[in-house]
């Protein structure tokens, strides 16, 4: 052992069955459970903040249906075809978002959607979010950790490619997570603390080069960030009602589907970015606090999963995805009460929209899968 290497206590593959697994059904119940909750505590907001809408409420029903029937059939698929497909999934997503920037769906002053013949409309860069960790921890996997320099600068490339390609559709917040879930891979790996440091250093000295890159519109949402007054009927009216709305509803909420924000039409965004304002305001503190208590289940359980695994790979894998669904939570949370700039960022398994929320539940099925593969 050199250079602060340490030996792997097993290699992939020994760390995960292959004749005779543990389980019959290979899903984690309780994990399982925690994610019903999310999702069931989402779609009885969601019914709320599209006023009751059917045709809205229905569609979002039937993705997360969906998504879960997807969980199912990735968590059974066995941990070491992961591994081999990691760089296929990579490439073909990463030629996806490349096909985005020329042949891609315009909506919103974004670029950020395929149609492909036969498949409903979906966006790439979701998919990305589950490749990235994938790929990054395929790489690492055989390699000494913690990662010498020329493998970190591989692994950096592997993640700064897609992000810049989605950042180009334009799409920063998506960027944002998509460099998340490959650093998170990266950091734990035991990537040099003092590495972490120079990277530390590196990002804050390079911040001020950054505001001449940015789009005209992304400079307006930095300056509403420190002050929406500055544009109150504009850039920023969304933070303005959505500090309203949260703050209206006190400890206990106005109660559900009695919300004025979202139903008259204060809020935008109601049911995608913005719907936390919409559980602040129609179930107060405690409704918020509920929901981050769920999420919280969801993340102490895959941490757990994670400690118990004795293969790099599996690792690495989930507590990378861990790590980016906390980042995906954190970013839209601070967003909506006026801590981040808004950069469109949906709330985890409770905003309206299919690509993410099957994309989510298709890496808790990863999860699972590599979870309950493992030897004793």
């Amino acid at each position: 052992m050199s250079g602060g290497d340490f030996v792997r206590s097993m290699p992939l593959g020994q760390g995960l069955v292959r004749n005779q697994p543990i389980y019959r059904i290979h899903i984690d119940l309780w994990l399982l459970l925690a994610l019903g909750l999310v999702v069931s505590f989402g779609l009885i907001m969601l019914y709320s903040a599209v006023d009751k809408n059917p045709v809205l409420f229905t569609a979002q029903l039937l993705r997360v249906g969906a998504g879960f029937a997807i969980l199912f059939i990735i968590a059974h698929v066995p941990p070491r075809y992961y591994f081999r497909w990691s760089p296929f999934l990579y490439a073909i997503v990463l030629l996806m978002l490349v096909a985005v920037l020329f042949v891609g769906v315009t909506a919103k002053g974004s670029q950020r959607w395929l149609n492909l013949p036969g498949l409903p409309r979906f966006q790439p860069s979701e998919m990305m979010k589950v490749a990235v960790p994938l790929m990054v921890a395929w790489f690492l996997n055989d390699r000494p950790l913690p990662p010498r320099l020329r493998h970190l600068a591989w692994a950096l490339l592997m993640i700064l490619v897609p992000a810049v390609l989605v950042g180009l559709q334009p799409d920063l917040g998506t960027a944002i997570l998509i460099i998340t879930a490959g650093l998170g891979v990266i950091f734990l790996s035991g990537i040099y603390w003092r590495w972490l440091g120079y990277a530390s250093l590196a990002v804050a000295l390079s911040l001020p080069a950054l505001w001449f890159v940015m789009q005209g519109y992304q400079k307006e949402r930095v300056l509403t960030l420190f002050d929406p007054e500055r544009d109150p009927l504009g850039a920023g009216w969304n933070i303005i009602q959505s500090k309203t709305a949260i703050g209206s509803g006190g400890l206990y909420g106005k109660g559900l589907f009695a919300g004025t924000q979202s139903h008259l039409e204060f809020l935008p965004e109601s049911h995608t970015d913005f719907i936390i304002a919409v559980i602040g305001e129609e179930l107060g503190f405690f409704g918020i606090a509920a929901l981050l208590l769920l999420y919280l289940c969801v993340i102490v359980r895959c941490l757990y999963m994670s400690s118990q695994m004795q293969d790099t790979f599996g690792r690495l894998v989930i507590g990378g995805l861990t790590l980016t669904f906390f980042v995906y939570l954190f970013v839209n949370i601070a967003m909506v009460i006026g801590l981040l700039p808004v950069v469109g960022v949906p709330l985890p398994l409770i905003s309206y929209g299919g690509t993410s929320v099957i994309t989510l539940l298709a890496s808790f099925g990863i999860i699972m899968s590599i979870y309950t593969h493992r030897r004793r």
